[in-house]
């Protein structure tokens, strides 16, 4: 074949695509495995770091699995999902890409009420807590994180928020501990056990409220994605928690527990 002739320039450069397409396909093939073993101890690191207990990402999975008793799926309308596996590592609760599923629900993929949320059960020092996901969009792109709360259903304990693409210095720094450390303590109810979330104000201002936190100066669009993250997220989330009063846990506990009687009943009857 002539060198110089088109037809060999066209051939040389789509086998030199297919071969280097193949090439890359490999090596992320290769790769997954460890990217999404990154990623879910990267989220076992976050839910861990909501409750303040802070450890490497190495660390992660055995801590997690040592602190996170359930996982349970609450509904739209804030109602425990029943007959779900609520391992804590290996059910659908841990599994769901509540991210996935938010852009899902933006583009109408799927209606809100078909949204699942999942509701990490932990124990620390002897008490329960319960780690709440939040998704929202910020400025540039998706924001999301982890609050905490205890066992009362309505004080936060702590948190962790990440974002995509928000700008250094502004939006981005909703992940910093400036920000964070505004929550421990803060209420997402008042006294009378109405639902009043977590409030990001702007310039300062009514952040000694029991409910407010200091929003991000010059970024306010951002301030403003986790105020309405929040209040959406957690408003699903209280209507569950308050509707189980004192014995939370407890009650969690034996709602799964009654799930999976339910499941191991039902496989018993099909076997022949």
């Amino acid at each position: 074949m002539d060198k110089n002739s088109n037809s060999f320039t066209f051939t040389f450069a789509i086998v030199m695509v297919v071969v280097v397409g193949a090439l890359l396909a490999l090596i992320y093939s290769s790769l997954k495995p460890a990217q999404d073993e990154n990623v879910r101890r990267e989220k076992m690191q976050n839910i861990l770091a909501a409750m303040n207990v802070h450890v490497a990402r190495d660390e992660a999975p055995a801590i997690y699995q040592k602190t996170v008793t359930s996982v349970p799926l609450v509904d739209a309308r804030g109602r425990l999902v029943e007959g779900v596996d609520t391992d804590p590592v290996n059910g659908p609760g841990f599994a769901l890409d509540v991210q996935k599923q938010y852009r899902d629900e933006r583009a109408r993929v799927i209606g809100a009420d078909d949204m699942k949320y999942p509701l990490y059960v932990a124990e620390k020092d002897g008490r329960p807590l319960y780690i709440l996901p939040v998704v929202g969009t910020g400025l540039w792109g998706p924001i999301w994180g982890y609050v905490a709360v205890s066992d009362d259903g309505r004080t936060v304990v702590g948190s962790t928020f990440d974002h995509k693409g928000e700008t250094p210095g502004l939006g981005a720094e909703i992940n910093t501990k400036f920000f964070t450390d505004q929550f421990p303590g803060k209420t997402i109810a008042d006294e009378r056990g109405e639902f009043t979330s977590i409030k990001v104000y702007k310039g300062g201002s009514q952040t000694t409220s029991p409910h407010g936190v200091d929003g991000i100066s010059g970024g306010t669009i951002t301030s403003d994605g986790v105020d309405e993250m929040l209040r959406r997220t957690l408003a699903i989330y209280y209507n569950y928690l308050s509707s189980l009063g004192g014995g939370m846990a407890q009650a969690i506990s034996a709602s799964a527990g009654d799930a999976t009687e339910a499941q191991e009943e039902t496989a018993t009857e099909e076997q022949p």
